[in-house]
């Protein structure tokens, strides 16, 4: 059997196809043994430090870490910056436009540097790093967000297309600069349950901005991969009418199966199992082979027909030495039972299997 590139594979998996093994879709990255699928890489033309404790974004939005997020920012809920949508021109503080044109080359080499990425090996994403509804919540908090989208979503729409305004020109620069091989998109618009807003509120307020972020990638002819947590179902239609072909990640809230078969050779489905599916009642405690077993009975269950790629991120507090070997023995199994499935042999037999010890 030819051995394929795991950039080649997860290309294949794109916009509903079969690929030659499942793929193991990495959010951030990360690497196992030696193999990394799809890697990000950023234009920080209007530099913020939001993932630094206290830090803050472009708009103004203070960011704090916390110890039950596993040390990842989010925004101060406790510092409401907009407290009134009609505000919005007052409060929200703009930035200004960088003097010349940015060096997109010197980012695009300081991120491949940063990230390791050989584009032979690994697809690389980039994208618009503009997320309405969470930018939103982030300056109103979800009660006065929310609020404003029932009472006043032409006002919301205003301030978020001057935010996109500000943004957009520079897509169709580093987009021909960066040549990713997919346009990440992102926003976290659903629970588990359901969308956070209406149908007819997403259509009327945000897919319009996702289209325009989504045409510098449809007009060069790269698929679009979109993160969105939760029951996206009611707006999955939507998302596949503005050019995405794969999908982050697709949680078991949704039907995954019927959605397979509905989109079937458009869309693909990046898989992840709920976080109380992998952590035994009595964890830290767990049991390997019943880890092992849940990652196989996951890839029987989803992966035929393809369109399929697996995807686990267990989260704790910030330190908890466990979750790290939960989370290797999932990526272990994965990546091996993912060949074996598919009947692929060209990278040898599944290694031996031993954990690291545990730092003191």
């Amino acid at each position: 059997m030819v051995k394929v590139t795991p950039k080649e594979n997860w290309m294949k998996y794109v916009g509903g196809g079969t690929p030659e093994y499942i793929p193991y879709y990495a959010m951030m990255g990360d690497e196992y043994l030696g193999e990394s699928a799809v890697k990000g890489i950023m234009a920080n033309i209007f530099p913020n430090n939001m993932f630094e404790d206290g830090g803050y974004d472009m708009w103004g939005v203070r960011h704090v870490a916390a110890y039950g997020t596993n040390n990842a920012t989010m925004p101060d809920v406790r510092n409401i910056l907009l407290h009134e949508i009609d505000d919005w021109k007052d409060v929200v503080k703009f930035p200004e436009k960088p003097a010349t044109t940015p060096d997109y080359k010197k980012m695009y080499d300081d991120s491949v540097k940063m990230m390791r990425i050989d584009r032979t090996q690994s697809a690389v994403h980039a994208g618009p790093n503009f997320m309405p509804f969470q930018e939103l919540m982030g300056l109103m908090g979800f009660e006065g967000g929310l609020i404003a989208l029932v009472e006043d979503p032409d006002t919301v729409s205003e301030m978020l297309n001057a935010m996109l305004d500000l943004l957009e020109p520079y897509y169709n620069e580093y987009i021909d600069v960066f040549k990713p091989d997919l346009w990440s998109m992102g926003d976290d618009i659903c629970s588990k349950q359901a969308p956070f807003v209406s149908v007819e509120t997403y259509r009327k307020v945000f897919k319009p901005l996702y289209e325009r972020m989504a045409k510098p990638a449809n007009d060069r002819g790269i698929p679009i991969i979109f993160h969105n947590c939760g029951h996206i179902l009611p707006i999955l239609g939507d998302m596949v009418d503005f050019g995405v072909a794969a999908t982050d990640p697709f949680e078991p809230s949704n039907d995954i199966l019927g959605t397979k078969e509905k989109y079937k050779g458009k869309l693909s489905l990046t898989c992840a199992p709920w976080w109380h599916e992998w952590m035994p009642a009595n964890y830290p405690e767990y049991d390997e082979e019943e880890l092992r077993q849940h990652v196989r009975d996951y890839i029987d269950k989803y992966a035929p027909g393809g369109a399929f790629a697996f995807y686990a991120w267990p989260l704790s507090y910030f330190g908890d030495p466990v979750i790290e070997e939960v989370k290797l023995i999932i990526r272990d199994e994965a990546h091996w039972y993912g060949r074996e499935y598919m009947g692929y042999k060209a990278d040898g037999e599944r290694l031996p299997f031993k954990l690291p010890e545990r730092k003191a």
